[in-house]
């Protein structure tokens, strides 16, 4: 099972690469969902010791005080037999070590360049791969060491803030505790234990590792300990033996080191019986034994996170649209294709597929009959106007029978103030048309994805919906204008009939002109044009829906799409310039997805090899 250990290292390494451990989303990342060890303890504690008695090279930054001032992620990966031993940071991802104590160099300065020369801690995590034939693959966090006060060039807050770094790992369920303890102090007081037990109540995630048992004073010894009678965890706690500082000063190797420890444990006598399961070189074998184990039980749960994480990112990326074409018929393809989806939500939104057309009905069902009724004719057929154009349109000879042509100019003068609200629902469908304009563009993901070409779709649409609207007025008033040309003889032909039936032939002309003659005419006038109102409110809306409505749903790009063949490809571009924040993230995104998927086969075959 060491591949599995492989691929979750590779998948961390991915992970980390693109960032996908820090991406903000609903649901947890894969880096968060892959199982780890954390590596918890105080200072000067043993830590780093252990690390490189696990790895076998002596490669971390040494000193007093905190030195381990950013998270260390340490993958190990165990090459073939034989093949050269090499270090990689991820930040450096081209150059390779072979140098170890160059490594040591580089974590060094990598802290520095985050945290400055100074004594801070950081959050943000070095990552550091190491390829040998010596190491069992394993991924391991080395935590920076608590502490119990600040020292001088160090804020106030440096105890709780390591703290809550380190809380910050240990408390994810599938984090493994490395909790490092020295024996030559009270277990109780163990800053290791202490914060572990916070998180893992039960001891089931803690494995307990007990350093400088050769430094403990005469008498004592940490048998109880280690046999889990003082301290009990789920796995029984792991005896090391780490290089004492002389050792160091005077560059005893690892492999020397390894031997000491294991003649220390074989020939002490209290911890004879216990050296099968003592020393760091039995440490590393656990460990990765525990993270295969740990790997194994959350495959379930990994891959559904991976087919969820899939599932979103596929929708992501399905709304930021596909990539730019780059030769010229592609491009003109694409924005055909785009001015279609945007053509057919507009239309939708006409059809009643999608709201708003509904409003083109209200203004022919509402708006226009109540601005038809609220004409006041008060003005053209006051008794004074009447009389005056009656007598202007008989001019030296008056009238004989009916006042003919003073009936023509009351009328036509009546019947054009009809142009006001007829003009009015010319303009009225005219906003709703460009209201719908609006709502398909937003409705129209693809139009967000290049700002330009929005712009120009949008103007070319307004201008469109503009000459549609003129030619809609010229239309509509038209009809006004007929109504006011040529009048409906059939009406007119009954007042004759009218006058013999209520009027008195031998009345004097002059008699006509008194009030009840001119009242009715004024009353026939009035009937008339309510007659004609009756038909122009039926009429003005198929005019309208003619010349605008069915013009707009059928031919909104027509002149577009004439003028778009024409273009050079540089315009073609230009129009397709995508915002760069979009570009970048659809790379991102299709990145991120590669990974996922590429870990989705990998993990499916691990789980059908179970």
């Amino acid at each position: 099972m060491e591949n599995l250990i492989s691929l979750v290292n590779k998948i961390q390494r991915a992970c980390t690469a693109l960032g996908d451990h820090g991406e903000a989303s609903a649901l947890p990342t894969l880096w968060d969902s892959l199982p780890a060890i954390a590596v918890v303890g105080g200072q000067s504690s043993g830590k780093s010791s252990v690390l490189e008695s696990i790895v076998g090279k002596d490669f971390l930054p040494r000193g007093s005080g905190i030195v381990t001032r950013r998270p260390l992620v340490l993958q190990l990966h165990k090459s073939d037999e034989g093949s050269r031993e090499y270090a990689e940071f991820l930040h450096l991802q081209r150059k390779r070590f072979t140098d170890f104590s160059a490594v040591r160099k580089e974590i060094q300065d990598e802290t520095d360049r985050e945290t400055g020369q100074t004594k801070q801690i950081s959050s943000v995590p070095i990552h550091l791969s190491i390829y040998s034939p010596n190491v069992v693959n394993l991924t391991l966090v080395d935590l920076p060491g608590l502490t119990k006060v600040a020292v001088e060039g160090q804020p106030d807050t440096i105890v709780q803030d390591i703290e809550n770094m380190v809380r910050s790992y240990i408390e994810k369920p599938n984090c493994i505790i490395l909790a490092i303890s020295p024996a030559n102090q009270d277990l109780a007081t163990s800053d290791a234990i202490k914060i572990s037990r916070e998180v893992d109540h039960a001891g089931e995630r803690t494995i307990g590792v007990l350093t400088k048992i050769d430094l403990m004073d005469k008498g004592t010894d940490a048998v109880d300990i280690l046999e889990g009678k003082s301290y009990r965890l789920k796995f029984p706690w792991i005896g090391v033996v780490n290089r004492s500082q002389a050792d160091i000063n005077k560059n005893v190797d690892m492999i020397a080191a390894r031997r000491r420890e294991r003649e220390y444990f074989a020939s002490t006598p209290e911890y004879k019986h216990l050296a099968q399961r003592m020393g760091s070189e039995h440490l590393a074998k656990v460990l990765s034994k525990h993270l295969e184990t740990v790997i194994k039980s959350r495959i379930p749960g990994i891959q559904s996170l991976i087919n969820k994480k899939i599932a979103e990112l596929e929708t992501e990326l399905s709304r930021l649209g596909k990539p730019i074409a780059a030769d010229a018929g592609g491009k003109l393809y694409t924005i055909m294709e785009i001015c279609r989806l945007f053509d057919q939500n507009y239309r939708e939104h006409l059809d009643g597929v999608r709201s708003g057309g509904d409003k083109v009905y209200n203004v022919f069902d509402n708006q226009l009959p109540a601005a038809l009724q609220r004409l006041q004719f008060d003005k053209q057929l006051s008794m004074e106007n009447i009389r005056k154009l009656i007598t202007e349109a008989d001019g030296y000879q008056p009238h004989l029978i009916a006042p003919e042509q003073g009936y023509r100019r009351l009328i036509e003068s009546t019947l054009v103030t009809i142009r006001g609200p007829a003009e009015a629902s010319v303009d009225a469908i005219h906003s709703i048309l460009k209201d719908l304009v609006h709502k398909a563009m937003n409705e129209t993901p693809e139009l967000k994805q290049y700002p330009a070409l929005r712009t120009e779709v949008g103007n070319a649409a307004m201008e469109s919906l503009e000459r549609m609207r003129e030619q809609s007025k010229k239309a509509t008033l038209q009809l006004v204008d007929m109504e006011c040309c040529y009048l409906t003889v059939d009406f007119f032909r009954k007042l004759p009939q009218e006058v013999d039936k209520g009027g008195n032939p031998s009345q004097s002309i002059f008699d006509r002109y008194n009030e009840a003659y001119l009242r009715r005419i004024g009353t026939t006038v009035l009937s008339y044009v309510n007659a004609v109102c009756a038909g122009l409110r039926h009429s003005i809306p198929k005019s309208i829906v003619y010349c605008q409505v069915r013009e707009a749903r059928r031919s909104l790009l027509d002149f577009y799409y004439t003028e778009l063949g024409k273009l050079e490809q540089n315009r073609l571009s230009a129009l397709l310039n995508e915002d760069p924040a979009i570009m970048e993230r659809r790379s991102a995104l299709a990145k991120r997805l590669e990974l996922y998927r590429s870990a989705q086969a990998e993990i499916d075959t691990v789980a059908w090899a179970k």
